[in-house]
């Protein structure tokens, strides 16, 4: 069986045993008019007036976007909000990156995102979690900490949140309210957010949205100080919009997490041996702390004791930033890591990504195809490849060669499933 599968900014071709399972969400066409589809969105949103009539000319307006690592279309969506929104004064209007706690974009990058045009034009700021000058107090968050988001976003007149929705890890579906917390929130808040406690709940997971902590804290933390107005949009394998949802947050984001849900979904009928994933491709696949999503999303389906193979550039190394990298130095198996981070005195940014990735490697091994080099794999517990037939013949000694193959080519755009 020969199939495709994302990588980078292009696709792999692999060419399987014929036995192997693809599993892939619905394949949806792009909108014919996206543009259109999302001016009447504005004009008609879910449960509020028209975008136009909701702001006065004399308000200041935040657009807060999501960063260089989520393929929203920001270069669509935020030129048609602001000339929507005509009647404001362009130094009205502020963009806000959330970044979370990841780096700064470059002039490059945000041109890259937004266009030249709108970077010229408009004041962006990045959200800089460390930086309490930055950050403004706007309650308590009953999960135990106090919540800090973003001042400019805090302090403006009218507040909008962009970004698109699919299937998340934690927190059930990306989008919405995500796209405050954590993209604009403060150090001590995302640290609560993603705490050991907060990952390691069964209910923080794939397309869960109603009792999952991780989904409630970002919506308790949403209504402190919510956003006026949304505007998400679903994604192809091509990147392209399929569907527009805009209006009040959690009425419009329940909709389009519903119609994600309904497209996502793949029933498998039982685990497989073998489970070879993309992390959906640039730009999700840029690091090695992002690929923990499509580890996570072929764990899902992967038999105890079996082998996920993920197809992830990784052009961007660990990343440099951040501590994701220190933090698996820490110890010298997924076991130890786990015993670290679940100690109620260890507290390190971006303990929740390696803590997800330990789990999934006490479940199974992983392999994975990228630019790092081999001492990079080895050095996360990763067993580097280099050649799919070269490791599937060797899988097969362990196996069998009967062994099963599931293979997912769009990676965490799918939610996989065996029913109990």
């Amino acid at each position: 069986m020969k199939t495709n599968i994302l990588y980078g900014k292009s696709e792999i071709e692999l060419d399987l045993p014929e036995h192997s399972i693809l599993i892939e969400p619905q394949n949806i066409a792009a909108l014919n008019d996206d543009i259109g589809a999302i001016k009447s969105s504005l004009q008609h949103p879910i449960g509020t007036k028209p975008l136009q009539e909701m702001v006065q000319s004399n308000q200041t307006v935040s657009i807060v976007i999501s960063d260089i690592t989520r393929p929203t279309p920001n270069h669509i969506l935020v030129p048609l909000l602001i000339e929507t929104l005509s009647h404001v004064p362009i130094e009205n209007f502020v963009i806000i990156n959330g970044t979370g706690t990841h780096r700064d974009q470059t002039r490059d990058e945000l041109i890259q995102m937004l266009g030249e045009d709108i970077v010229n034009k408009v004041k962006i700021v990045h959200n800089h979690c460390n930086d309490k000058a930055a950050l403004k107090k706007v309650g308590h968050s009953r999960y135990g900490c106090d919540v800090y988001l973003n001042k400019e976003y805090v302090e403006s007149d009218f507040k909008i949140v962009t970004g698109f929705i699919e299937p998340h890890f934690f927190a059930g579906f990306s989008g919405g309210p995500k796209g405050i917390m954590p993209g604009i929130a403060g150090i001590e808040t995302i640290m609560t957010f993603h705490n050991a406690k907060m990952i390691g709940d069964i209910r923080s997971t794939w397309g869960n949205m109603y009792d999952n902590p991780v989904q409630n804290m970002t919506r308790e933390i949403n209504a402190m100080c919510k956003p006026d107005f949304m505007l998400n949009v679903t994604l192809n394998k091509e990147k392209d919009i399929t569907a527009v949802f805009s209006g009040e947050l959690y009425q419009a984001h329940d909709r389009g997490c519903e119609y994600a849900k309904a497209h996502a979904m793949f029933k498998c009928e039982k685990r497989f041996d073998v489970v070879i994933a993309s992390n959906s491709g640039y730009p999700l696949d840029q690091n090695l702390y992002q690929t923990v999503k499509g580890m996570s999303a072929a764990h899902k389906v992967v038999k105890k004791g079996g082998s996920i193979i993920m197809f992830s550039e990784c052009i961007d190394g660990y990343p440099d930033h951040g501590n994701f990298a220190e933090i698996l130095k820490m110890a010298d198996s997924p076991q130890k890591l786990l015993d670290m981070i679940n100690d109620p005195k260890f507290g390190m940014l971006d303990q929740w990504q390696v803590q997800k990735q330990a789990s999934i490697q006490n479940f199974a091994d992983v392999y994975l195809y990228s630019t790092l080099n081999d001492q990079q794999t080895r050095d996360a517990m990763i067993h580097p490849i280099h050649n799919i037939a070269d490791t599937l013949k060797d899988l097969e000694h362990k196996y069998g060669q009967d062994m099963s193959i599931g293979v997912m080519p769009l990676g965490p755009l799918t939610i996989p499933y065996v029913e109990s």
